[in-house]
């Protein structure tokens, strides 16, 4: 066990650092382009221009640059934004780290206990209408674009609904942190919860379903229909846990690739100032460091994601320990 979580370890330190070369090598050694001017922005001054380069040794051997520049966004994490008066790069992303984390994860909530739900009924009754309507309604999920349900969703209960008994709880669009007011914080993030994870719980149900019904053929299945185990523990106790090796696995990188900035149009929608609104607004104002900084940021946060979901591969299956 310990020497399989050591080989993923490392491979996970070779990875980032190749993704680390690779996000520098775009943005700042591409040939024909000046660094210098991406950084400083538009219209700079020859003395920010100047400052720039030298700050960030764009003078020097590309190493030395790749090594000034790491040092800057994790070490010393002072790598400032000259689009944005100045501003320092990491604590802008920390400070919206939080709330991308609470949208997604209240999202993951509910997609994951709802998804569960739907492939479990569907599949123990498999062909009835019953199971045809879960995914039909899965189908549906899939099918409506997020930004699309997140705009006619404001328009019911932040314009022509609001004043009625029935959204009048809905407070106005934005983020309220949870220290501040944890019943602020719930009714602000409540709906875009149910917004981000509409496209999740029918693609997962849908999945759920189809490993499950699969999982019912296989040998050990008979073998416990013939103990005389009762179907719903077949079902639960066998069939599911080893359905949800392939549903660990997605929602491990879906999850991360959303709190890496994936949820960016829920942000967007419902104004709130999480990591996928930041690279939505740097991307606007082409502020170079802030792009590269949210990058980095969610290839990181990918990639020790998806070294988690090796190591929970190991605990939930004993064939993928013996491989190792």
């Amino acid at each position: 066990m310990i020497m399989p979580l050591l080989r993923r370890l490392g491979q996970t330190v070779f990875v980032l650092f190749g993704i680390s070369a690779l996000v520098f090598a775009v943005f700042f050694a591409t040939p024909g382009a000046d660094p210098t001017a991406r950084i400083a922005g538009r219209n700079a001054a020859p003395q920010t221009m100047e400052k720039v380069r030298k700050e960030y040794g764009f003078d020097r051997p590309l190493p030395v640059q790749y090594a000034i520049m790491m040092k800057k966004l994790f070490i010393t994490r002072d790598l400032a934004s000259y689009a944005n008066r100045g501003e320092l790069v990491v604590p802008e992303i920390m400070r919206a780290a939080p709330v991308t984390l609470s949208l997604v994860s209240g999202a993951a909530v509910i997609w994951v206990v709802l998804s569960i739900g739907m492939g479990v009924v569907a599949a123990a009754c498999k062909g009835s209408w019953i199971d045809r309507t879960l995914m039909m309604a899965g189908l549906v999920g899939i099918s409506i674009p997020v930004f699309w349900l997140g705009q006619v969703v404001n328009l019911i209960t932040q314009n022509r609904y609001h004043d009625t008994w029935l959204f009048s709880w809905v407070p106005g669009l934005g983020y309220v942190p949870f220290t501040q007011s944890p019943c602020g914080w719930f009714l602000a993030l409540v709906i875009p919860w149910c917004v981000l994870a509409v496209m999740f719980v029918g693609i997962y149900s849908r999945i759920l379903r189809a490993d499950l019904v699969a999982i019912m053929r296989e040998d050990f299945i008979r073998t416990a229909r013939a103990k005389g185990l009762s179907p719903a523990r077949i079902l639960l106790r066998h069939g599911l846990r080893t359905a949800l090796i392939t549903f660990v696995s997605l929602f491990g990188m879906d999850f991360a690739q959303l709190v890496g900035g994936g949820a960016l149009l829920t942000e967007v929608v419902f104004g709130l100032p999480g990591v996928g609104r930041l690279t939505y607004q740097a991307l606007n104002s082409l502020d170079l460091p802030l792009i590269m900084a949210t990058v980095m940021y969610s290839a990181v946060f990918v990639v020790l994601a998806n070294a988690l979901v090796d190591a929970a591969y190991l605990f939930l299956d004993p064939r993928v320990r013996d491989a190792h």
